[in-house]
């Protein structure tokens, strides 16, 4: 049943937003005659590497830079490429994953082999399932590139501030996962577009509604500041991105 629906909305996703990719295709390709597509190795189901593609927000190369986590302030993104990230174009390309059979529409964001290779026996468990499009984290942190922003260290701040929860988030969208929670999901990531508090709020409803811990229902609300805390599974902060 969920193949059928990603199958059907990746295919008529594409066809319906082809006549505003398309134009935006072209400029990022103007802005340097390189390709408009960033097509790069990601960690799916059972920890496979398939190659996500999505529309290149950065200037070609970016990811040379060993960086893996973008802030704000990045100097890497180019100015239609901050148009392309304030509507999310970027996750739109993603339906031909989907389409292929590397992702779903809704699942844990897959991540870099560098990012999984320090994945907790606990977060090892995003791996049992396809990665997504969208899930609660994408609405929850939404904001990823304004909480890195100034930061020196955007990769280690990210697991430091973000991969906790957002990992926490996934394994229980693994645990819970139904046609239901895919359908409201989805629907509260479009409603984010318009209005973020909003989706904040249905989400924090969904998670209500299937008992999450209480310290993820309060971060999900995202009403004051992130603090260092360590992934699941682990019992210190991430202090380096080293796998030993």
């Amino acid at each position: 049943m969920k193949r059928l629906v990603d199958i059907f909305a990746s295919f008529f996703g594409l066809c319906l937003l082809s006549p505003l990719l398309i134009p935006v295709m072209v400029l990022v390709w103007l802005q340097d005659f390189h390709s408009p597509f960033y097509v790069a190795p990601r960690v799916g189901k059972n920890g496979r590497l398939f190659n996500m593609v999505k529309l290149r927000s950065m200037v070609a190369g970016a990811d040379k830079t060993g960086v893996d986590s973008t802030s704000a302030d990045d100097s890497r993104i180019t100015s239609i490429g901050r148009f392309i990230r304030k509507f999310k174009l970027d996750e739109f390309t993603q339906l031909w994953n989907v389409l292929r059979g590397d992702m779903s529409l809704v699942g844990p964001r897959p991540n870099v082999k560098r990012e999984t290779d320090l994945y907790t026996q606990v977060e090892k468990g995003l791996l049992d399932i396809k990665p997504g499009i969208t899930d609660f984290s994408s609405i929850v942190f939404s904001d990823e590139n304004d909480i890195l922003k100034d930061s020196k260290d955007p990769d280690i701040d990210y697991n430091q501030l973000i991969r906790p929860w957002k990992s926490r988030l996934g394994l229980l969208y693994v645990k819970r996962q139904s046609f239901l929670l895919d359908c409201a999901l989805v629907l509260l990531t479009v409603l984010a577009i318009a209005s973020r508090e909003k989706a904040l709020w249905g989400v924090n409803r969904l998670l209500m509604l299937l008992d999450a811990p209480a310290d993820v229902i309060r971060v999900s609300k995202r009403e004051g500041p992130l603090v260092p805390s360590p992934p699941p599974g682990a019992d210190t902060v991430v202090t380096s991105r080293s796998a030993d």
